[in-house]
Order: structure tokens, then C-alpha cells, then sequence
């Protein structure tokens, strides 16, 4: 199976999602899975069977690096 972006997360087999320790209760969280070619999954935790978007590992850097910069503190409520 090639995976692409808006694939059905739930085609996505022998993945383990991962979600923030600061994702709440009310589900206000997404989740991330590594898939084998090493690009990262991304999904909406309240919809999981939902669409997947996919990420390089270069990309998922440059978000993560950029949050912890406070890069986007600008977008917190």
C-alpha cells in the first residue's frame, strides 16, 4: 500500500499513534504515527478513521523546532 496525503487513517496498518501529554479530555488534540518509509502521519484525534496527512521527518522538525522557538505563540489562545 503507498500511503498519501488524505489517506484514510484507518488504512494506515501497523502504526502507533501518539498523542501530546498535553491533549485533554475533550479530545482538543491530534495524533502523529511514524509510518516505515519514515514520513510522520498526522491526524484528527475526534475523527480517527479520518484523513491522514503525511509529513517528512524534515518537516515535522522544522514544526516541532519552530514550537519549542515560540515561532507560532502567536496562534495560543
Amino acid at each position: 500500500m503507498t500511503a498519501y496525503n488524505g489517506i484514510s487513517a484507518s488504512e494506515l496498518s501497523n502504526v502507533t499513534w501518539q498523542k501530546s501529554r498535553r491533549s485533554n479530555s475533550q479530545g482538543n488534540c491530534v495524533e502523529m504515527a511514524k509510518l516505515s518509509d519514515g514520513s510522520i502521519a498526522v491526524r484528527n484525534s475526534r475523527f480517527p478513521e479520518g484523513p491522514a496527512l503525511l509529513y517528512t521527518q524534515a518537516e515535522i522538525d522544522a514544526l516541532i523546532l519552530g514550537a519549542k522557538d515560540g515561532d507560532f505563540d502567536n496562534l495560543l489562545s
